[in-house]
């Protein structure tokens, strides 16, 4: 009996251990460092994703007649929905406190047509809710893209990529392009 009494004990233990454990580790996630920029973002996960959606509905007519790109196999499903989660999730990263646009002393690759990436951060910074809002829209059109996947609608995930190309481009008209440009452009 007493072994018993003990070994629960043991384990009651253990558990509240485990448990200090996890809410240390929960309350440590608001802490964590940020390795990669904005740009980093982009460039590896979000347009990489976003190309993916684009590109798994439409045809294109050539020599060979018109050919549908709608996704055949489960495995291209797979994929599309792998994109899917990649934007939802980007959306997330995005939103992480402390991010800059760019690595220190990287330059615009467009100068006069895109801000520099120090004007980009500040702006940020500015606007934290404007470009917050713009992330939760761009996890909105993922899920909305995920449900689209999910139920194999081609006609969905079309309409889905209009919109998340209007997401995309007015987050980048509010926060990386010169305000000149942008007020010309509307």
């Amino acid at each position: 009996m007493r072994r018993q009494f003990a070994t629960a004990m043991c384990v009651a233990a253990l558990g509240l251990i485990a448990l200090c454990s996890f809410g240390a580790a929960e309350q440590k996630t608001a802490d964590r460092p940020i390795y990669s920029t904005v740009k980093d973002l982009m460039e590896s996960i979000i347009d990489p994703s976003a190309d993916v959606i684009w590109g798994a509905v439409g045809t294109i007519a050539d020599k060979q007649g018109i050919q549908d790109l709608s996704p055949k196999t489960p495995e291209q499903w797979l994929d599309v929905r792998r994109a899917a989660v990649r934007l939802i999730e980007g959306g997330n990263l995005l939103m992480m406190p402390g991010r800059e646009a760019a690595a220190a002393g990287v330059r615009s690759e467009a100068p006069g047509v895109e801000l520099e990436p120090a004007e980009i951060t500040a702006l940020i910074k500015k606007k934290r809710k404007s470009f917050d809002a713009f992330a939760r829209a761009l996890q909105a059109i993922g899920s909305q893209a995920l449900r689209a996947i999910e139920a194999k609608d081609t006609d969905a995930l079309i309409e889905v990529g209009g919109r998340m190309e209007e997401v995309c481009e007015s987050c980048h008209k509010t926060f990386w392009y010169p305000q000149k440009q942008a007020a010309s452009r509307n």
